[in-house]
C-alpha cells in the first residue's frame, strides 16, 4: 500500500525520520494564518498571491521548490495519505488548507485520508507540538491518535475554510455559537475561537494578539524575545513564530504605539 505523510514543519520531519512508519513525506512549508488567500486553494492565482506574500515578508527564496513544487504530491495516486498537524491556529489553518486542496482536486479516485492532531501528550503537561516528540514517540501518535477522516469532516473543512477565508467576524461567531458537531476535528472549534479574538477589535482598532502584545511591552517586557516567550507562556493556541508575532509588532509600531524594540 502507497502511504504519504503530510507533516506540518521541519521539526516533525526530523524526529519523523526516527521512527518506522512507512511511507512518503511531504513538509506542508506554509503559514496560511498570515496574508492574502482565496476559497480556491486549488488555483494557480492562489499560489502565486501567497509566492509574493511569502517573499515579501518571509523573505524566502526557496518557496517555489520547497512548498508550490511538492503540491505535486498530493495528485499522486496514493492509497493512503496522513496529515500531521497540531491544535493550535497555525496548524488548524493548514489543515484546512490540505483538507481543501483535496476536496477540490477533480480526481475519480480518492486517497483514505487520516488525521494524527495532538492537543495534549502523556506525561507533557506543557505540550507545544509535534516538533518536541522524538521518534519513539511520533509512533505512540500513530498507534493510538490516528483516525480516518469522513465526508462529514471535509464538510466541516469546507465551511470553516471559507469562514476563514472571508474574515467576517459576525459569520464565524454565529458559526461557533450554532454548529455542536465537530467530526474528528476535534483541535478546531478552539482554534476558530482565537481567529474571532483576532477578527474583534477594541476602540484603539486593535486585535486580541496586538492587545496582548501591547500589554506585555507596557509592563516593561521590551527586549523582543522576552516579549514573545511570555506571550508563548499563555497564548500557545495561536502557534505564531517570530516572523509572525514580527508583523503584530510592526503593525503596533506603524500606529504610534511601540518604541524601537531591542532584539
Amino acid at each position: 500500500m502507497s502511504i504519504l505523510h503530510i507533516l506540518n514543519g521541519d521539526s516533525t520531519l526530523y524526529s519523523f525520520k526516527q521512527t518506522d512508519i512507512d511511507g512518503d513525506t511531504m513538509v506542508w512549508r506554509e503559514v496560511l494564518s498570515q496574508g492574502p488567500l482565496s476559497t480556491k486553494i486549488t488555483s494557480a492565482d492562489f499560489w502565486r498571491t501567497r509566492a509574493e506574500f511569502i517573499r515579501d515578508v518571509f523573505k524566502a527564496d526557496t518557496y517555489q521548490q520547497d512548498m508550490i513544487d511538492q503540491l505535486a504530491m498530493l495528485s499522486e495516486a496514493y492509497d493512503e495519505v496522513n496529515l500531521w498537524f497540531e491544535f493550535d491556529l497555525h496548524c488548524q489553518v493548514n489543515m484546512l488548507g490540505v483538507m481543501n486542496y483535496f476536496n477540490q482536486l477533480s480526481s475519480l479516485s480518492s486517497p483514505a485520508i487520516c488525521l494524527i492532531c495532538p492537543a495534549e501528550y502523556p506525561n507533557k503537561p506543557d505540550f507545544r507540538g509535534m516538533g518536541e516528540l522524538n521518534g519513539e514517540e511520533l509512533e505512540y501518535l500513530y498507534d493510538n491518535i490516528r483516525v480516518q477522516l469522513s465526508e462529514a469532516d471535509f464538510v466541516i473543512a469546507a465551511e470553516a475554510w471559507e469562514l476563514y477565508v472571508n474574515g467576517n467576524a459576525a459569520d464565524l461567531q454565529r458559526y461557533l455559537n450554532t454548529n455542536t458537531f465537530w467530526g474528528s476535528l476535534h483541535c478546531l472549534k478552539d482554534a476558530l475561537a482565537a481567529q474571532l479574538k483576532r477578527l474583534q477589535t477594541n476602540a484603539l482598532g486593535l486585535n486580541y494578539i496586538e492587545q496582548q502584545l501591547l500589554h506585555i511591552y507596557n509592563s516593561g517586557i521590551t527586549d523582543r524575545g522576552e516579549l514573545y516567550r511570555t506571550f508563548w507562556n499563555t497564548e500557545k493556541i495561536y502557534g505564531f513564530g517570530d516572523t509572525e508575532l514580527d508583523i503584530y509588532m510592526e503593525g503596533l509600531r506603524g500606529k504610534g504605539h511601540l518604541k524601537p524594540m531591542s532584539s
